[in-house]
């Protein structure tokens, strides 16, 4: 292995940790030494359990987690998300449209800054 673990790749192995990006491996990893019931309950449940879930795609599922996200200002997680949700098949104008619609819900510096992140992804590259 290469060291990188698909995000949607299921069942986790023991140990595994859902992301590729090494700086969210060593954020996790940083984590774990400081709270490895929360490190475990993440690769357990939510990766491999809630997001292997039928009734919504992976693809909306990554809609909803980044709309979210950008709702809740949790921007410290959304560039991660994003890059996983036009994995998932969204469109840069999907996402776009997205957060704009959120902007009269969740406040026009909100919608900003999550747009700001996903231009900086989109630049970023695959």
């Amino acid at each position: 292995m290469d060291g990188k673990i698909n995000f949607f790749s299921f069942p986790l192995k023991k140990g595994d940790i859902p992301m590729a990006d090494s700086d969210v491996k060593k954020a996790t990893d940083e984590l774990k030494a400081l709270a490895p019931d929360y490190v475990q309950l993440t690769e357990d449940v939510l990766f491999g359990d809630v997001w292997k879930r039928p009734g919504l795609s992976q693809r909306d599922k990554s809609l909803i987690t980044v709309t979210t996200l950008v709702a809740l200002n949790r921007i410290e997680q959304v560039e991660f998300h994003l890059k996983k949700a036009l994995e998932n098949g969204l469109t840069k104008e999907e996402l776009v449209a997205a957060i704009t619609h959120i902007a009269f819900y969740a406040g026009w510096p909100t919608a900003a800054s999550g747009l700001s992140h996903l231009k900086r992804v989109i630049e970023s590259g695959p």
